[in-house]
């Protein structure tokens, strides 16, 4: 797990998720399982790595299964990872077993790697939130946490957002939803230099595009692609992280061998801004963080 692109190269993985705590990355990933046969996604269960390089990765072995939420039947899908208050905060993508389609778990921890626990006995988002549009959107949380107020994306097709009050289990204010052309899943925001900065999946295959505000609920202006259609995958779920000082573009591609659009793997290239905080297009390498930048 130190050659470069894939980064984890003994199990599939995919819609990274990265949290920084105390020096140390800690990456969070789905975890494909399905037969090399199979047109379906297999997904029980989130794995879990950390590393102080990003170059060699300590495994922490699955922290949560679908069968840890009482509520939920199937699908371990995107997730992602946020302190607050001392504690860590896990949201997650499920099906629910009797509400029909996605819904959102949370789950909490006293330290990056759990144990995690079901913080609700319940979904925060089922799919009927903010409305039953006979689609499946509930899918892909992500949690930005900007000047002490937290904020939750999620969406499928449709992208919503809502701030979360202060026990980080409930909404704080109503759903709006966001406005992005041909907008597809997979919502991440980071903020940089007074910027926050929201990726997202675009068009099928997908590749990343992004918008820019000066706040966490918008206005949002398009700016432009990210990186193009990952190898061998339809899907294209970012992360940006900054880690010792550098930025990093953690997405899933399907090359590795047996590897395709339900049997993905994470990787992670550098990304950079113009002098105008835009940025720039991501350079997908078989090389990685091992480059030389």
């Amino acid at each position: 797990m130190t050659d470069g692109n894939p980064i984890i190269t003994d199990v599939y993985t995919s819609d990274p998720a990265l949290l920084v705590h105390d020096g140390t990355a800690y990456l969070y990933t789905g975890h494909d399982e399905a037969p090399p046969d199979a047109d379906r996604f297999v997904m029980r269960d989130w794995l879990c790595w950390s590393s102080s390089d990003l170059r060699s990765w300590t495994p922490h072995g699955p922290l949560l299964r679908v069968d840890d939420f009482a509520w939920a039947r199937d699908g371990a899908k995107a997730s992602c990872v946020v302190e607050r208050h001392g504690r860590f905060w896990w949201y997650l993508a499920v099906n629910h077993a009797t509400v029909p389609g996605g819904a959102i778990a949370v789950a909490v921890a006293d330290h990056p790697t759990g144990p995690f626990r079901d913080a609700l006995g319940r979904a925060l988002i089922t799919n009927d939130v903010p409305d039953d549009d006979g689609r499946d959107h509930t899918i892909d949380p992500w949690v930005l946490v900007h000047e002490g107020q937290a904020y939750l994306y999620w969406g499928k097709h449709r992208c919503f957002t809502a701030r979360l009050d202060d026990t980080m289990t409930a909404l704080a204010g109503p759903v709006t939803e966001i406005e992005l052309p041909g907008f597809a899943e997979g919502a991440h925001v980071h903020a940089r230099d007074g910027w926050c900065y929201l990726s997202y999946g675009v068009g099928h295959p997908q590749r990343v595009a992004y918008a820019r505000s000066r706040g966490p609920e918008g206005p949002w202006t398009v700016e432009g692609i990210v990186n193009e259609v990952p190898g061998n995958c339809a899907t294209n779920r970012p992360c940006i992280v900054a880690f010792h000082g550098e930025w990093i573009f953690f997405y899933h591609n399907g090359v590795l061998p047996g590897g395709g659009n339900h049997r993905r793997s994470v990787c992670a290239d550098r990304l950079s801004y113009d002098a105008d905080g835009r940025i720039e297009r991501v350079r997908m390498t078989g090389e990685g963080l091992l480059g030389s930048g």
